[in-house]
Order: C-alpha cells, then sequence, then structure tokens
C-alpha cells in the first residue's frame, strides 16, 4: 500500500469515527458515514442556533483542510473584509463545532502533517543531501 493510500485510509477512519459509525463494514462506507455527519448537523441546526466563529490557522495545509472539511459538511467558511488570510469565519451550531467539526478537525490535521512532512523529507533527502535533519545548536561566537 502506497503512503497516499495509507493517508486515504486513515483519513476514512477518522471520518467514520467522528460520523459514529458502530461497525467495521459502517466504517468503511465513507459516504453513509457522511450522510449521518450531515444529518448531525441538521438536528443541531434545529436544536440550536447557529453562531459566527472565528478560526486562525497559520498553515495554508491546514486551512485549507478545514475549509475543505466545513464545506463538505455544506458551512460555509468566509473572511471579513480586512480580515487575515489565517482567518476563517464559520456559521454553526457550536455544539457541532465543540463536538464534530472541530476535533475531526484535529485528527485529520495530524495524519496529513505527518504525511507531508514525511514526503517533504524522503524528496530533501534523495534529491537533495541525505541529511535533512535540522542546523545544531552551537555556543561558538559568530564574531561579530
Amino acid at each position: 500500500m502506497s503512503e497516499e493510500s495509507h493517508l486515504r485510509e486513515k483519513l476514512r477512519k477518522i471520518e467514520a469515527l467522528f460520523a459514529g459509525a458502530g461497525t467495521d463494514g459502517e466504517r468503511l462506507a465513507a459516504g453513509a458515514a457522511l450522510t449521518r455527519v450531515r444529518a448531525r448537523l441538521a438536528n443541531l441546526q434545529r436544536a440550536e442556533p447557529a453562531v459566527d466563529l472565528q478560526f486562525s490557522i497559520s498553515d495554508q495545509w491546514s486551512r485549507r483542510l478545514f475549509v475543505a472539511l466545513c464545506r463538505r459538511y455544506g458551512l460555509e467558511p468566509y473572511r471579513l473584509p480586512r480580515q487575515r488570510l489565517t482567518t476563517v469565519m464559520v456559521k454553526a451550531p457550536k455544539a457541532f463545532i465543540d463536538q464534530v467539526l472541530w476535533p475531526e478537525y484535529g485528527e485529520l490535521n495530524i495524519a496529513l502533517l505527518q504525511y507531508l512532512t514525511a514526503v517533504t523529507l524522503r524528496v530533501i533527502r534523495e534529491e537533495v543531501h541525505s541529511d535533512a535533519s535540522e542546523a545544531s545548536e552551537t555556543n561558538l561566537s559568530l564574531g561579530l
């Protein structure tokens, strides 16, 4: 199984976990999981008012993941005029954000960043230099 295939499978399992899948068969049914999460959101929208919530996500890949996850569930992420690119606003029931969206985003983000780090280090080692470790710390004066 390739690294990308492994990542995709991991992302499906995380999604199924937050959708409340009960059996292994359900965990494999990503479409059904998405339907369950959207139904949960609809129930929460009927039970409590949606509020505007602001998120600050500085890493572009993490931010793109968060925006895509919002859109997946039918939420429309936005920014107000003069807000920084790192700001993402979402209008949704707070319970959905707290119980589903933010925890799922956190798990997906960890998996994605681990994958991106591994791929980046592999490319650096293979194409630039075999030692891709951080610079060592030293007590030497810079002589300035």
